[in-house]
C-alpha cells in the first residue's frame, strides 16, 4: 500500500473562483460542490468512471450521487477538516472529464 503525506489546508486567501470557477464554495470554506448534467445516464456513468479512476490514482475520493443524467459532487478533505490541493486537483480533473464526455456525446 502506498503511503501518502497528510494533506494540508489551502491558504485562507486561496482564490477558489479563479481556480475552480464553476464550483460553489460553502461559507465555512471547507467544501466545494458542483452539479454536472449530461444527455443521458450512459454519459453520466462514463464521467463517473473517468473520475473514479483518477480519484483512485491520487487516493482522494469525492462525495457524489447520480440521478439519471445528473452527477452531484462535493469535495473536501476530511482528514484535514478543510479544502486541500487534492480537492483542487480532483475538481480540475472532473472538469477535464466533463469536457471529454461532452465532446464524445456530440
Amino acid at each position: 500500500m502506498t503511503t501518502h503525506p497528510k494533506p494540508t489546508a489551502l491558504a485562507p486567501h486561496f482564490d477558489f473562483q479563479k481556480v475552480t470557477p464553476k464550483w460553489s464554495l460553502n461559507p465555512a470554506r471547507t467544501e466545494i460542490t458542483r452539479e454536472f448534467i449530461f444527455a443521458n445516464f450512459d454519459y453520466a456513468f462514463e464521467f463517473m468512471t473517468l473520475c473514479a479512476q483518477y480519484a483512485k490514482e491520487i487516493d482522494h475520493h469525492p462525495g457524489w450521487s447520480n440521478s439519471w443524467n445528473k452527477v452531484s459532487v462535493s469535495l473536501s478533505t476530511h482528514s484535514a477538516k478543510a479544502l486541500t490541493q487534492l480537492d483542487i486537483l480532483l475538481a480540475q480533473a472532473m472538469e477535464d472529464a466533463y469536457q471529454k464526455v461532452l465532446a464524445n456525446s456530440k
